[in-house]
């Protein structure tokens, strides 16, 4: 056996997550001689604390975007006010070094902006040597992710490399693969039958379908809705909503549906594990911009409209997707409207971002990044030391 890597993912999103499980798939698929083992960081760490501050942060954000917009954009590249995460490194490191001891792995991948502090504190302390790398989740920059004693960046986008680059991370520390998806995303892109696809998922054959995503946790708005009761009185339009974790949304959304559309036949669902074949079946996603989903989009070759982005890493994402030709931004629900159905109306422009996509290769991001992490284990660690004072820490 070539030995474990340990994943520290992270309560906050769902993108954290679905790296991991990413990176965990595509390693049980072809590295059967080396274990994954996937750790939340905060449930390890602060266990009583794991599901509040998962309610706070998903609550916080959604009810004062504003508040954490500030707070993104003036700790970006690194002031007092980014001090604090800086402080919070240190807390639970001891059970840290416990988590390694038990694992006893041979490299440790952070897919958390905490865990990768946590494990840069560790070796700044000399508590261990272990070649650490951490996979960026959005196509972002953020200081809360450049931390000294990482050995290896894994990012989604020459965008990112950039931005680390004038953080002083030296260049042969950043690997550009894409942000790692799960294996079911990497070949349904180029081999999707869409009308095999559409009936097994009880959908009509002929009719466009157009999906509609909030996020891991149900973040819809008016906007959101109001497309999904229009696109429901257009009967040329299959419409599927998926709402995530958030029940209430989607119990909410069938009641008001039913009533303002009786007789629908539009599909709303919670959360789904088969995302590939609603991808795949479709014609068009209007989400929010998160890191993994956009990425999954994009190894399937679906259009995406993103529908006002939250300010922070969203706002991050946005640009990068718009900018790269895969996406349009609506701002409000006249825009959002307008959009989706020029887009519907235009297949020449759906198959122009199609086209953009092609050239990103999303799909094989995740084989990329864990080809990264493996040779991430034959480093030399001892060269991250001069980076501490290059990048001001």
């Amino acid at each position: 056996m070539n030995g474990k890597i340990l994943l520290l993912s992270g309560p906050f999103g769902e993108g954290h997550k679905q790296a991991a499980q990413a990176l965990l798939e595509t390693c049980e698929l072809t590295r059967p001689d080396t274990e994954p083992v996937i750790v939340d960081f905060i449930e390890w760490t602060l266990p009583r604390l794991h599901g509040i501050s998962k309610t706070v942060f998903h609550q916080g954000v959604q009810k004062f975007p504003s508040v954490y917009g500030y707070l993104f954009r003036h700790t970006r590249k690194g002031t007092a006010l980014s001090s604090m995460s800086s402080r919070l490194r240190w807390y639970g490191l001891k059970r840290i070094v416990k988590l390694l001891e038990e694992v006893r792995p041979t490299v440790v991948v952070s897919t958390f902006p905490l865990a990768a502090a946590a494990m840069s504190a560790l070796k700044l302390a000399g508590m261990t040597d272990i070649p650490t790398v951490t996979v960026i989740t959005d196509h972002t920059d953020h200081s809360y992710w450049v931390q000294p004693g990482t050995d290896l960046y894994i990012v989604g986008s020459e965008k990112v490399r950039r931005g680390l680059l004038k953080s002083g991370v030296p260049d042969s520390r950043i690997e550009v693969t894409g942000i790692p998806v799960r294996p079911p995303f990497s070949t349904g892109a180029i081999a999707a039958d869409r009308p095999a696809l559409r009936a097994g998922l009880g959908l009509e054959v002929d009719r466009p379908v157009l999906l509609l995503m909030g996020g891991g946790y149900g973040m819809m708005n008016e906007g959101i809705v109001r497309l999904m009761i229009e696109s429901a009185k257009n009967r040329a339009l299959q419409v599927v909503v998926v709402c995530g974790h958030n029940e209430k949304l989607k119990h909410k959304l069938e009641e008001r549906l039913q009533a303002e559309v009786p007789g629908h036949d539009v599909k709303i669902t919670g959360f789904v594990r088969n995302m590939e074949q609603y991808m795949g079946a479709s014609d068009l996603i209007v989400t929010k911009p998160g890191g993994l989903t956009t990425s999954e989009a994009i190894a399937m070759r679906l259009p995406m409209v993103l529908y006002r982005p939250l300010p922070g890493q969203e706002e991050d994402n946005a640009e990068f997707l718009t900018g790269s030709g895969v996406a349009l931004r609506a701002e409000d629900e006249s825009q959002l409207l307008s959009l989706v159905a020029s887009l519907l109306r235009h297949k020449g422009r759906l198959e122009e971002m199609r086209g953009f996509m092609d050239a990103m290769h999303t799909e094989t991001a995740s084989y990329r990044a864990l080809e990264a992490i493996v040779m991430a284990r034959h480093m030399p660690v001892a060269s991250w030391k001069n980076a501490v004072f290059r990048m001001g820490v």
